[in-house]
């Protein structure tokens, strides 16, 4: 299977967050699994870690790529189709983030299952395939 995680479960299985189930680890870590992290999540890391907001992830967008790659994820480029792509993602008054709704765009486009801790995600399955961590 092909999978794409979001932004909190990269970060939580990076700092091996008791958080992640056993199913989440077990699907992240099965080498038949293609795992791919968004270069969305990437920008959202520097951009918490610059503001301050994520101060339990003290490394490097760097080390967090090297971590990644060790893990056996794929680094997802952002590509023209994915932002055009956007537009197909409903809106909801309850969920603006910018970020969740690039991942659910990259997620449409490429056709991958989404793995998510946010209850926010919900919203679009009828777009998305999701597993809720």
């Amino acid at each position: 299977m092909k999978y794409l995680i979001d932004t909190q479960i990269l970060i939580w299985f990076q700092l091996n967050d008791k958080r992640l189930s056993n199913e989440i680890l077990n699907l992240l870590t099965d080498t038949s699994n293609s795992i791919f992290v968004s270069l969305v999540s990437l920008y959202e890391i520097a951009i918490k870690q610059k503001t301050g907001k994520l101060p339990e992830l003290p490394v490097s967008i760097e080390d967090i790529v090297l971590i990644a790659s060790e893990d056996g994820f794929e680094l997802l480029p952002i590509t023209q189709i994915h932002i055009s792509n956007y537009i197909q993602i409903p809106f909801f008054e309850i969920h603006k983030d910018p970020f969740d709704r690039l991942i659910l765009s990259v997620a449409l486009t490429e056709k991958l299952t989404i793995i998510s801790a946010d209850d926010k995600f919900k919203l679009y399955t009828s777009q998305i395939e999701l597993i809720t961590a």
